[in-house]
């Protein structure tokens, strides 16, 4: 029986993470990066899938924390006859196949029989490996892979696993190192892991302290940093891509075969991802990100894709594993990701917002970087008519998606603004034509007047949760009465059980059977758009039902099963998170992301406050948050004004 995604945390180094069960056993684990081959795939099986456990050998009851401020996972056992805590850890490396994975057991008082048992299968759970004893533990090999065990504890080969037990008195610490290499490679050197455990601490909560917020308020302030910091631990180091998750195949609909491989970087997530980093303070994370997509991007215009992996690969054939049952039964169980052959013209919009925000953010100027811009913007002058798979890589037929009309929209109108705003040379007057000739097309097809609302897709009556991005991107003003009446119309048509879904999926052809649960990111989406228009109280309780849905650790996964109540999809989830993020400063500061994208403007240092602008608490922005030669002040509960002549702001028309 597969474990609820609630009971995992995740530990990582930005090279590749792992999950770690409340009961102390790692169920999955990728080596040496994010997109490898798992060599712990309990998560997608059973035990003989692979899987390190570390728990009392008689009755306990265990608690468990993240040491503040970082990502070291505390698990702490209480049995009858003492207490242990055990520390799970991977230290930092510059390394790139330098991963490892540290487990300290410290004993707190009286004393504790410890069981350990390690499953090692190579090739997601398929290839049983060569083990031999060395003096320092064990060594493993199968193919190109190979692991260190590096213990004292005793070891012993039972029934192709490695099994022992072992007493921890108070004051006593008993350490293991799981050490990746290649296979034909020497074993590197694995330092004290007291001293491992002491220099990733303090890392983590160096970095952790520079996140700009709102202390007023804990329980906010602690969920921004704890997204922020997952945000972090998927962001893959050596090339400052970020992948949508660090697992693949946990289904959308449990038992169903919505299941989909998400270790891999996401264009449609760029523009997101850049204002929770920006907002929070991360200028560095968000340089790296931004020097990812230009890489990535690089190319053809006709060949951009709408998924990249960790380093810009573009070849991610989609195959399915027969070996691994699924989680909770739900086959198949698939690597790599064939929506990556999509079209989709939305990610055109995204890429160009994207490079559009980095630049009123005053990140790094790149002349490419523009250049870039204009290369996208030619044949998108022709494809923005074309059908295509949307936003939710539908694998249905292709229809003209309102939302991906709407971000080709964007991409002509940040464009218009770059040059106008930064004396960039374009066809400025061919590129506003076209704009006025997009939203042309989207008042005229995309809107039902006899629903007052937006629909999913031209010719269709379906709702979508993207439609709830209308006004963020400036596109209407969130006074607008079609805006008014497409939230309304998600309201009533989208909610389930207080939450959004992403579509009605009986009432959308996306080739697939099954429903699905509420796609989380959708729900911030709505907060958001509640701030915008003032309803702050609701926008505020629905964000905190949100926070509700965390777990213990304060993780999200992609969905949530409202009639389950468990979490749902691949975990933990960037997306959710940088909607947990983007949400949290749209409530907590007066120019919060959701505004800033609307007048296409970014925030230059710090969150984006300013001072004596009111925020839904009633109280002053921060001085030292404040934005350094932002957007103007404009209080948060303030129906946004469209200005026609102002570059910063959305065409009204």
């Amino acid at each position: 029986m597969s474990k609820p995604l609630e009971d995992y945390g995740i530990i990582g180094n930005m090279l590749s993470a792992a999950l770690v069960s409340r009961d102390g056993s790692i169920d999955w684990l990728c080596l040496p990066h994010f997109a490898s081959a798992a060599c712990f795939a309990a998560l997608l099986g059973t035990e003989d899938h692979g899987f390190w456990k570390l728990c009392p050998s008689d009755a306990y009851q265990s608690r468990r924390r993240y040491i503040p401020g970082t990502a070291v996972l505390e698990t702490r056992f209480e049995t009858a006859t003492g207490t242990v805590t055990l520390f799970d850890f991977m230290p930092l490396s510059d390394d790139e196949e330098r991963v490892d994975v540290v487990r300290i057991v410290r004993g707190d008082h009286g004393h504790v029989d410890i069981d350990m048992e390690l499953v090692l299968r190579f090739n997601y759970g398929q290839a049983v490996p060569w083990v031999r004893r060395r003096d320092y533990g064990l060594s493993a090999i199968a193919g190109p892979d190979a692991v260190e065990l590096h213990t004292q504890a005793p070891l012993q080969g039972k029934d192709l696993r490695t099994v022992s037990r072992f007493k921890v008195r108070a004051g006593e610490h008993v350490p293991f190192t799981l050490s990746y290499h290649p296979s034909h490679k020497v074993p590197h050197f694995v330092p004290d892991r007291m001293e491992s455990l002491d220099r990733t601490v303090a890392w983590w909560k160096e970095w952790a302290k520079h996140c700009r917020t709102d202390h007023r308020f804990p329980e906010w302030h602690e969920a921004i940093v704890r997204s922020l910091i997952t945000l972090k631990l998927l962001t893959y180091r050596p090339t400052g891509g970020i992948v949508a998750a660090p697992t693949t195949s946990l289904p959308e609909n449990l038992g169903g075969t919505r299941n989909w491989d998400y270790r891999y970087c996401w264009l449609r997530d760029s523009s997101l991802t850049l204002y929770a980093l920006l907002n929070a303070g991360y200028r560095e994370e968000a340089e790296a990100w931004r020097m990812w997509l230009m890489r990535a991007s690089a190319g053809h215009p006709d060949q951009l894709q709408i998924m990249y992996g960790i380093a810009g690969e573009r070849s991610l054939p989609e195959m399915e594993i027969p070996w691994l049952p699924g989680y909770e039964n739900s086959g198949p169980v698939r690597i790599g990701n064939a929506a990556s052959a999509q079209v989709q013209m939305d990610i055109y919009g995204e890429l160009i917002d994207t490079l559009h925000a980095a630049r009123e953010a005053e990140l790094a100027p790149l002349e490419q970087a523009w250049r870039l811009q204009r290369i996208l913007l030619t044949p998108l002058e022709e494809k923005w008519k074309q059908q295509d798979h949307g936003i939710w890589e539908v694998r249905g037929a292709p229809r003209s998606f309102t939302h991906s009309r709407l971000m080709c929209w964007v991409g002509f109108d940040r464009a218009i603004k770059s040059a106008e705003r930064f004396g960039l040379e374009g066809p400025v007057q061919r590129w506003r034509h076209l704009r006025d000739e997009i939203r042309a097309d989207i008042l005229r097809h995309g809107f039902d007047a006899g629903m007052n609302s937006f629909v999913q897709h031209y010719g269709g009556k379906a709702l979508d949760a993207s439609l709830l991005l209308i006004p963020q991107v400036g596109f209407l003003a969130i006074d607008d009465p079609r805006v008014a009446g497409t939230i309304q119309a998600i309201e009533k048509g989208l909610m389930r059980d207080g939450l959004v879904m992403r579509y009605v999926p009986e009432q959308s052809d996306d080739g697939l059977a099954q429903n699905e649960g509420v796609f989380l990111a959708c729900s911030f989406w709505l907060a958001d758009a509640y701030a915008m228009q003032g309803r702050l109280d609701e926008a505020a309780t629905l964000f905190e039902r949100l926070l509700s849905l965390r777990n213990d650790l304060g993780l999200l996964a992609e969905e949530y099963d409202p009639v389950r109540q468990r979490m749902v999809g691949n975990f933990p989830q960037a997306f959710s998170h940088i909607g947990l993020v983007n949400t949290a400063y749209n409530l907590l500061q007066a120019q919060g992301p959701a505004r800033q994208r609307s007048r296409s403007a970014a925030p230059h240092n710090g969150t984006g406050a300013h001072n004596g602008a009111t925020t839904r608490h009633g109280q002053s922005a921060d001085r030292s948050t404040a934005n350094d030669g932002g957007p103007a002040p404009e209080a948060a509960d303030a129906p946004r004004t469209a200005d026609a002549s102002g570059p910063a702001r959305a065409d009204p028309r």
